[in-house]
């Protein structure tokens, strides 16, 4: 099949944001359904993902997605101010951070966040997330077998501990919302039964060929958006984060078809339907036209019944971000981190 354009739009077009899709969340806040992921990974520098965030903002994004680990925030932090020069009010912006592992600690999750705050130059976060349920650090660009020596596995109590420090961040005003990121059902129902405020999301991977249905189920059923990351797939995650059963679903056979009908690129399919499906992607590009395209391809043409059924068969449960680097034992492997049998994995 010959490889598709993403979108023969000039570079400079400009999508009104009231036409981008908006999900509700339980507090009556709105919250756009695409938004610019700002993961680097390790071939965008801190700048490159500075000068994305301009350029989306400049095409109409108004959702992006950040965390202190990704290293670049003081960067967007600029990038943000300029944009908000330019006549962009803070109220029309959604901007999310997420605690690091290595900042659990219930004092350490509100400083994690003022330096995010001000690295950021904002005043409150839309969104504030606990990255993993994790404490365990690894540095940047480690090895897939890189272990920290304290590591720990899922603890609800300190979890709890981390999460009431959260709460407190939404009572002071810093952040308006705190969610969560992944997580799994058993986790997330111990979470719900102790919580005194519920997450309003949960980030995830989820793309066609990871579309994970009971737990989309789970969080939609308990009043939590969920919000997909890696929605193509990361065809640029980093070498740690690879494995030779990996699949790629802009290269999937049913995802091109229906891509060559509406004379788009495969990336395009997979972003409406994640949208259509009603979960929010954060999709990361530095290239102006990808930028333009991911968000163009949202706001019109959807899907028809029947692609999204097509879409829906394609499911190969093949898991991405695998997070061996989180893994508390030698002996483990990486199906430990995501209670495959329905139950936490014990310590």
């Amino acid at each position: 099949m010959q490889e598709l354009d993403m979108c023969d739009l000039p570079v400079g077009d400009h999508i009104d944001p009231s036409l981008v899709p908006q999900r509700m969340l339980y507090t009556g806040a709105r919250m756009p359904a695409i938004g610019l992921g700002t993961f680097g990974s390790d071939h965008a520098s801190a700048d490159e993902v500075a000068e994305a965030v301009k350029t989306a903002a400049a095409f109409g994004y108004r959702h992006f997605d950040c965390a202190s680990v990704y290293g670049n925030e003081k960067q967007i932090g600029d990038a943000l101010a300029e944009v908000m020069a330019t006549g962009v009010k803070r109220e029309e912006l959604w901007i999310t951070s997420k605690v690091w592992n290595d900042n659990h600690a219930p004092h350490d999750v509100i400083s994690s966040c003022e330096k995010s705050l001000a690295d950021l130059k904002l005043d409150y976060l839309d969104m504030y997330l606990v990255h993993w349920p994790f404490p365990n650090f690894h540095p940047p660009f480690c090895d897939v077998t890189a272990r920290s020596p304290n590591a720990k596995p899922y603890i609800h109590a300190n979890y709890m501990k981390t999460w009431s420090s959260m709460e407190e961040l939404v009572k002071c005003g810093k952040v308006r919302h705190i969610g969560t990121s992944n997580m799994t059902i058993p986790k997330l129902k111990l979470v719900l039964e102790d919580a005194k405020i519920q997450p309003a999301v949960n980030e995830m991977e989820l793309h066609p060929h990871f579309q994970q249905p009971e737990l989309l189920k789970y969080v939609r059923v308990n009043g939590i958006e969920p919000i997909g990351y890696s929605p193509l797939g990361s065809p640029n995650r980093p070498n740690r984060d690879r494995t030779p059963d990996d699949t790629a679903p802009t290269e999937d056979p049913v995802i091109r078809r229906i891509a060559e009908n509406h004379r788009v690129h495969p990336a395009v399919i997979c972003l409406k339907w994640a949208v259509q499906r009603g979960q929010t992607p954060i999709p990361f590009s530095t290239n102006k036209r990808n930028i333009l395209s991911n968000l163009l391809g949202v706001t019109g043409d959807p899907l028809t019944v029947d692609e999204m059924r097509m879409i829906g068969t394609v499911d190969k449960n093949c898991r991405m971000i695998k997070g061996q680097v989180f893994l508390w034992k030698d002996s483990q492997t990486w199906e430990d981190l995501w209670d495959m049998n329905g139950e936490i994995t014990p310590a």
